[in-house]
């Protein structure tokens, strides 16, 4: 659990002064010499914070994981519960995890419906553990119905983290969390807070002057995972999914058409899902499939990687 450390005093200095005329030092003498320069030296070094001395915080997916330790520094141990390559929708929490949970300060949720019951197990094991929804406040879209009119659903969106923007408020939700819990660091927090927004800034500055240049305005995706980043640019996702299932071959020829009709040439995919009917569409098409994986912990390469698939189309 969180700690804080005790400054230590100031030792005064002391000069080591070896008589002119006098025998060489007795190795007992010399012994205590190195001794105590050793000690010196050790009291003087910049210490690195102990683990058990570090806020312990959890987080659901990858992303997160990475704006709380640019954030947090060396004062924060984070964990995600979603590791690289799972699928959060379907995912169970370990019991390793869990034991680790009991001693964790603070959980930052992201507003995946599942956290809901993580919660129940959670609270079980830690009742004193603070959790923050960095989606709330945040005005939560619904994905798409999967149907060529692009309605929506009445399923929320999830996936809030893939808008630039967006970050830019979690981080600071972050930031004021990790000062309240460790009030000693809170300038550190704000400083490392300030050097992040100005990151994301110009990514989202960046990615908006590449995207504003394309003509061809809706890309089509396996999950409908990118809505926040269309919506901040002004694009539309079309989905190839439908509530987690493989389209059928009626909806799959839909699809096809509709890719034909509206010039798409890239597909995206993620790692974490099945790519067989985005292949099957970009064959048709004769388009290409892009992985592109939302849960990366490399948050602002994979937004520029995303920027680069989608604007190669019209090069």
């Amino acid at each position: 659990m969180l700690s804080h450390n005790i400054a230590l005093s100031t030792w005064p200095r002391r000069t080591w002064v070896r008589p002119i005329h006098s025998k060489a030092v007795s190795h007992s003498e010399e012994t205590m010499r190195t001794r105590f320069l050793s000690f010196i030296a050790l009291i003087c070094m910049p210490a690195a914070l102990p683990a058990a001395d570090r806020i312990q915080v959890f987080v659901t997916v990858p992303p997160q994981q990475t704006f709380v330790e640019r954030i947090g520094g060396s004062q924060v141990r984070v964990e995600a519960l979603v590791g690289a390559g799972s699928n959060p929708h379907a995912y169970e929490p370990t019991p390793g995890q869990i034991a680790r949970l009991a001693e964790a300060d603070v959980y930052f949720g992201i507003g995946l419906p599942m956290e809901a019951a993580w919660m129940k197990r959670i609270r079980a094991v830690n009742p004193e553990i603070r959790v923050v929804d960095l989606s709330d406040g945040i005005s939560r879209r619904r994905l798409e119905a999967h149907d060529h009119h692009h309605e929506s659903g009445t399923e929320q969106d999830p996936h809030v983290w893939t808008s630039p923007p967006l970050v830019i408020g979690m981080a600071e939700r972050i930031a004021g969390t990790l000062a309240e819990l460790d009030p000693l660091q809170a300038a550190e927090y704000e400083a490392r807070l300030a050097d992040f927004v100005a990151e994301l800034k110009d990514l989202d500055a960046d990615t908006r002057t590449r995207l504003d240049r394309l003509k061809h305005r809706r890309f089509m995706v396996y999950h409908p995972s990118w809505g926040y980043f269309a919506d901040n640019y002004g694009l539309t996702q079309i989905p190839i999914e439908s509530e987690g299932k493989e389209p059928g071959p009626r909806r799959l020829a839909a699809l096809i058409d509709q890719a034909r009709r509206e010039d798409v040439r890239v597909i995206l995919a993620q790692p974490q899902m099945s790519t067989k009917a985005a292949e099957q569409v970009a064959q048709e098409i004769g388009g290409r499939v892009e992985v592109v994986d939302t849960l990366s912990a490399d948050y602002i390469g994979t937004i520029r990687h995303l920027t680069r698939v989608l604007t190669s189309t019209e090069e």
